[in-house]
């Protein structure tokens, strides 16, 4: 599993929204907006209400490979932009966990295998 750097962690750690991507069976990606968890141990999670009934679900049953991009625009003049893609394997899980009361007990846990960072120098 691919390591964050310093900057990629604590960027991650500030966002709340990224864009999960995901191919269902016949070959055709979805991205969603997601909110993720970044954990101790290098994996993301993410949770939702009633996962397990959503098509990245589904899509992830036959497929595991996903990208998450999270990114922000920190100034328009000068135009700056900041981010990271994050591209990887998912695992699913079901069962209790402390993300909150308000997800359901499905989610979605990405191994990272390649991670690419950008602007993150900028405040």
């Amino acid at each position: 599993m691919t390591q964050f750097s310093e900057a990629e962690r604590a960027y991650l750690t500030t966002q709340r929204i990224g864009r999960l991507a995901t191919v269902d069976p016949k070959g055709q990606p979805q991205a969603n907006p997601v909110g993720f968890f970044p954990q101790d141990d290098g994996t993301i999670l993410i949770g939702g209400h009633a996962l397990g009934t959503t098509k990245k679900w589904r899509n992830l049953r036959s497929n595991t490979r996903v990208a998450l991009v999270v990114d922000d625009i920190v100034s328009v003049t000068p135009w700056k932009v900041r981010g990271v893609d994050i591209r990887g394997e998912a695992e699913l899980l079901t069962g209790p966990h402390n993300l909150g009361p308000h997800f359901s007990e499905e989610l979605i846990r990405i191994h990272p295998r390649k991670i690419h960072s950008w602007g993150l120098d900028s405040p």
